[in-house]
């Protein structure tokens, strides 16, 4: 809850919220108390609170999946994020619905299907290009959602069995336990290693900040950071990063319009590369294979600081620009690709002292900051408050006295003034006090803008007499802002058999009624149905041979040896020209403490494919 009350104080027009269980992150819970809470502070910013409600979910948790339902349509909660279409065979209050990226949104046609189920939103897979969200956008009238900066999933969102496979954490079921995050040997069909102990399945982090405008262009209504699991100076950071990018692009595009209320004032300068950051990537929206995988390190490798440019036992001097403080972390890279990194003890100017030994450090060497504690100390106190204007008319109607309250949005209330009306002896000391008093908002979200009084005399009132009326009013708003709008859903028309997506990731019988009942005719029964991994299971065979990930990424296109492009001499990380040949010596395999996976590549659909190799 403090982060997501962060997000909103920073400029967030909505955010996405675990409830006690169910969501994404089976670690990250939160209880009805603390929801509904959330919310009262949320909606009078017109600001949205979305439950992930996004896991596939077993047959004896539907009911208590169906009660949750109800819970959050009654505290309030403006729509749920899902992954399973068992829920909508329950009985479900007419709450709008969110279609995860869990779902494996890629195409028209499937956007198209959850538009027609009654979605009113469909968050797109990361992997979209510009052009792929234009055919969407112009084949549905849906909402689209998209992601623009976070961690990266290899896997499409939905497909990944990786965890599940290997220690029977399900990524579908918010416990992945990513092993794309992992060091890999890669191998060729004749055993030789390609590359040892290299994290040749981490991706980079998204950042798609200098495309915020293509992609509005392109149809996207609501961008989506990821930040489940982060602390709250990311939350802070990255939130406000964002704010002040779309609300230059608003101030210019007049088309264009902010979902939400709220002027937000930031008490700092936000920094992606200052909280967590594993450098930066586009992925895929410009239709290009930039670099996009961080080979030495999962971990953040935050900003460049500068070059090593002397050593001793305890020091080390660096050129660069960026001053240095006690209590910084520094990482750096070593000769060997290896990532390390130490705890600043004291600056002297450039030169920098640790405490504990520091080995791999070379002069030469590129410093970078991954913890900067002055940025955190300033995040750590009030970085940012965000106030809504409010304009105030006193006037008569019907020979009554009459407050008026009016938000940026248009929202009035009125507070009928029952209290006997004095004529005041000091007009103007009397205006400009009535005027005092109305103003003082400070415990509240609201900055009185405007005070009008039309009234056929000016009155006298005594402080405490306004004040209530301050309080009255406020709160009169407040509770308006609390009144959810209803979504109805449209029946589910019967499709072509040609129009229907793939029916995958079914884990109950509600799920497969749904699929049978719409003419699906296969259905594909979840991984999770298995009860121990690598076991047969009626409905679904072993896991060996099955597609644990299947990815737009390809590493063999990563390490410059991709069939379908000529790149030469071109080298990544440490694989030397000669073993280029080795790359394309198939199939090839990834290795990791007893796991070994089977890579193979078809570069038709230019997509990676992880299986579990026979007899591994």
């Amino acid at each position: 809850m403090e982060c997501a009350m962060a997000a909103i104080t920073h400029g967030a027009d909505a955010v996405y919220i675990g409830g006690p269980s169910f969501g994404a992150r089976a670690a990250a819970g939160n209880s009805f108390e603390d929801l509904e809470q959330l919310i009262r502070f949320a909606h009078p910013y017109h600001a949205k609170v979305f439950i992930t409600l996004n896991t596939i979910l077993k047959d004896s948790e539907l009911a208590e999946a169906e009660r949750q339902v109800k819970r959050y349509y009654e505290m309030g909660v403006d729509a749920l994020i899902v992954q399973d279409m068992g829920l909508l065979k329950l009985d479900l209050p007419p709450i709008a619905l969110h279609a995860s990226t869990q779902m494996d949104n890629r195409t028209p046609e499937k956007v198209m299907f959850l538009q027609n189920a009654g979605f009113q939103r469909v968050v797109l897979a990361r992997e979209l290009s510009l052009q792929q969200i234009q055919e969407i956008r112009q084949a549905c009238d849906v909402e689209l959602e998209a992601f623009v900066h976070g961690a990266l999933c290899v896997s499409y969102s939905g497909r990944c069995y990786m965890s599940y496979a290997s220690c029977g954490r399900s990524a579908n079921r918010g416990e992945c336990a990513q092993f794309c995050r992992l060091p890999y040997t890669l191998v060729d069909a004749d055993g030789n290693t390609i590359v040892r102990d290299r994290h040749l399945l981490s991706l980079k982090d998204m950042d798609r900040s200098d495309w915020l405008l293509p992609m509005m262009q392109a149809g996207i209504m609501s961008f989506k950071i990821e930040g489940r699991l982060k602390d709250v100076s990311y939350v802070k950071n990255i939130t406000a990063y964002y704010r002040r990018r779309i609300d230059a692009i608003l101030e210019g595009h007049p088309e264009y319009k902010a979902a939400s209320i709220g002027k937000t004032t930031l008490f700092f300068e936000p920094d992606p590369e200052k909280t967590f950051h594993r450098d930066k990537t586009p992925y895929f929206i410009n239709g290009e294979r930039s670099e996009m995988v961080q080979l030495a390190t999962p971990k953040s490798t935050g900003t460049f600081v500068g070059t090593v440019q002397s050593l001793n036992h305890n020091s080390l001097t660096y050129s660069g620009e960026k001053e240095l403080h006690n209590g910084d972390g520094l990482c750096f890279i070593d000769a060997q690709g290896n990532f390390d990194g130490f705890r600043v003890n004291k600056v002297e100017g450039r030169r920098v002292f640790w405490n504990e030994p520091v080995e791999g450090l070379s002069i030469g060497g590129k410093l970078y900051r991954n913890y900067d504690i002055q940025f955190e100390k300033m995040l750590a106190g009030k970085s940012a408050e965000r106030r809504i204007a409010l304009d105030f008319k006193l006037f008569e109607k019907e020979g009554q006295l009459v407050l008026q309250a009016t938000d940026e949005a248009g929202t009035t209330v009125e507070l009928p003034i029952q209290e006997d009306r004095q004529v005041a002896d000091k007009p103007e000391q009397a205006l400009q006090n009535l005027q005092t008093q109305l103003s003082k908002l400070g415990n509240t979200c609201y900055q009185a803008r405007n005070i009008e009084v039309k009234t056929n005399q000016v009155y006298f009132f005594p402080n405490s007499l306004i004040a209530g009326w301050r309080r009255q009013i406020v709160e009169m708003l407040m509770n308006m802002q609390n009144i959810v709008e209803t979504h109805g859903r449209a029946s589910l028309q019967k499709l072509p058999l040609s129009q229907l997506p793939e029916a995958v990731n079914v884990m109950n019988d509600k799920a497969k009624d749904f699929y049978q009942e719409l003419g699906f005719g296969q259905i594909e029964d979840a991984y999770e149905k298995i009860e121990s991994p690598n076991v047969a299971t009626p409905g679904r065979a072993s896991l060996q041979n099955s597609i644990l990930m299947t990815c737009k990424y390809c590493i063999r296109h990563a390490l410059g040896a991709c069939p379908k492009e000529s790149k030469g001499n071109k080298t990544c990380g440490n694989v030397e020209t000669r073993l280029i040949a080795s790359l394309q010596n198939e199939p090839l395999y990834l290795k990791t403490g007893r796991h070994t996976f089977q890579l193979t590549f078809d570069c038709a659909k230019c997509e990676m494919i992880i299986t579990i190799p026979e007899g591994k």
